[in-house]
């Protein structure tokens, strides 16, 4: 049979306190003094004791848990979100739930509002989403990472996106190239969107067509860049924009297959700077949304709703932006001897 564990009460007994001085002193609470959280801690780790999550959860109203709502764990760019969120969430005392998410799939409200989750941190939400508006109506504090709906009714921290889509056109057309290819993301969610936004402007700028030949849209996969990206190539351009960095290893792996190589024979950028981008294998130019900054900063956002507490009326919605960076590798440089 298993050993029954140790109680708070066993600990009491130990430390010659009450029950309650057990739990408001491993809450760090105040009006305990030191020599007594000292005494109640020691005692603790005595008798191996570890605090119930459920009875902290009831007299606090808190359950200390957050959910990460993620879409593809096969994806290394969810994964960098999933580490970083397991640092800074662990650092903040909450423990942190993952969920996978269909983004076309409007039926996760409920597994959300069960009671079981302080706050919710969206990487998944497309721009015509419902999710955010059911977690506002019932009050579930949340925060947008890396997505945006329309008139969002919750806290978003993003990157610039739309000044990323300039960046990258911008370095292209600095090197040369005049013949230009896209591989773009989803045009329902807010990355592909305002990405190929920012892109085309800057096109334009410089009188450079984007002709609807060169572009392809799908989602944010290797296996896209991979089996789309010779499609493109076979148009004639001589630099490819890839709008996220998954899609542009994916790119990136077709042209080797190909014998093609990169820069020589195609420039080639992406977005995101995931840490493969750095791998000496690709040395892959791209555009930096720092994702450890803005998983930081969607969680300070989201842990200071969460501390003002049910009932208590929220200040507006806020729109924390966060600016793009350019980052060369070795993956961009002149057209082809001959080619514009």
């Amino acid at each position: 049979m298993p050993e029954r564990p140790p109680t708070s009460h066993d600990v009491a007994r130990l430390a010659g306190v009450s029950q309650p001085t057990v739990s408001r002193a491993l809450r760090d609470e105040a009006g305990v003094s030191d020599a007594t959280k000292r005494a109640v801690r020691e005692a603790a780790d005595a008798l191996g004791y570890i605090p119930s999550h459920r009875g902290r959860s009831l007299s606090t109203r808190r359950t200390g848990q957050i959910a990460l709502v993620l879409h593809d764990l096969d994806n290394p760019f969810y994964l960098q979100i999933l580490e970083t969120a397991d640092a800074v969430l662990r650092d903040a005392g909450q423990r942190m739930l993952v969920m996978t998410h269909d983004p076309t799939d409007d039926g996760l409200a409920p597994h959300l509002l069960d009671g079981s989750l302080d706050g919710a941190i969206l990487t998944t939400t497309l721009l015509d989403s419902t999710l955010p508006a059911a977690l506002a109506r019932r009050g579930l504090p949340f925060v947008l990472l890396n997505r945006e709906v329309d008139d969002a009714p919750g806290d978003v921290c993003v990157v610039d996106n739309a000044a990323g889509g300039r960046i990258a056109a911008e370095e292209l057309l600095a090197a040369g190239h005049r013949e230009i290819a896209a591989l773009l993301g989803p045009a329902r969610t807010s990355t592909g969107r305002d990405r190929e936004a920012g892109f085309r402007a800057a096109l334009a700028g410089a009188g450079v067509e984007l002709p609807d030949r060169r572009i392809r849209r799908g989602p944010y996969t290797f296996a896209f860049g991979r089996d789309v990206g010779p499609e493109l190539l076979e148009t004639g351009p001589t630099a490819l924009f890839c709008a996220d960095d998954v899609v542009a290893l994916g790119a990136y792996n077709a042209m080797l297959a190909r014998g093609i190589e990169v820069p020589r024979d195609v420039s080639l950028i992406g977005f995101d700077d995931i840490s493969l981008a750095a791998w000496d294998v690709f040395r892959l130019t791209t555009v930096r949304g720092d994702l450890t900054r803005l998983m930081r900063t969607a969680a300070e956002m989201l842990l200071r709703r969460i501390a003002l507490g049910p009932g208590v009326e929220q200040p507006p919605p806020r729109r924390v932006v966060h600016a793009p960076e350019l980052i060369r590798r070795r993956t961009v440089g002149p057209p082809p001897v001959g080619r514009p």
